[in-house]
């Protein structure tokens, strides 16, 4: 991380690891916390649900899976940030919720920058004007963008994804104003994240190894 810092004349101090614990018991997840990790990333609720109960609030936990609107109400009480708003009837559920709570959900909208069939996520050309209107409702608190980039076997291949996303938060940011953060890059290809702007990476495999659970 802090090479891939340095390499783009960044600060490691404003980029964010979310270890992404998907599979990973919670003594493994421990070991981390241990080493200084501070940031914990979970696909599913029903995964994480267990995990929080055992480990504590003390880890900040981030949604990065896909979140159906049934399971809103429960998501927004435990996580710190939901990565993964990727319609505008996702963030009004959220914002309805977030109402019943008199709170303001921090999230991030989900982008399709590769246009891949099947993957969640706002169109690139929709989330400029989705983003001021979800900002726009109560209990919705738009920090930013997140994408998931196609796998590849050479980083390289998916830098013009990163490199259009950074694009599409200065356009973003131009409307919302504290849309700053943006969630991409994992195991695979953080390195070119960070080189093209990523304030958070999400990164399991590299951490963890393989799925054990």
């Amino acid at each position: 991380m802090r090479a891939a810092a340095d390499r783009s004349g960044r600060r490691i101090e404003d980029v964010r690891l979310v270890a992404v614990t998907k599979g990973v018991d919670p003594e493994r997840i421990r070991e981390a916390l241990a080493l200084g990790i501070v940031d914990l990333g979970e696909n599913r609720i029903q995964e994480a649900l267990p995990k929080i109960a055992a480990l504590g609030p003390a880890p900040r936990w981030h949604l990065v899976g896909h979140l159906q609107r049934n399971k809103v109400g429960r998501a927004i009480e435990v996580f710190a940030l939901i990565h993964s708003v990727d319609s505008v009837r996702l963030a009004e559920e959220i914002a309805r919720r977030a109402g019943v709570l008199g709170r303001d959900i921090p999230v991030l909208l989900q982008v399709n920058v590769a246009g891949e069939p099947g993957k969640h996520g706002f169109a690139p050309e929709e989330v400029r004007d989705a983003a001021p209107r979800i900002a726009g409702s109560p209990g919705v608190r738009v920090r930013g963008l997140m994408t998931i980039a196609p796998l590849a076997d050479d980083p390289e291949t998916v830098r013009p994804m990163f490199r259009r996303l950074r694009r599409l938060s200065e356009e973003v940011r131009a409307e919302v104003s504290d849309a700053d953060e943006l969630s991409m890059g994992m195991s695979q290809d953080y390195e070119v994240a960070i080189e093209e702007g990523a304030t958070l990476i999400r990164v399991g495999r590299a951490i963890f190894g393989g799925r054990r659970l």
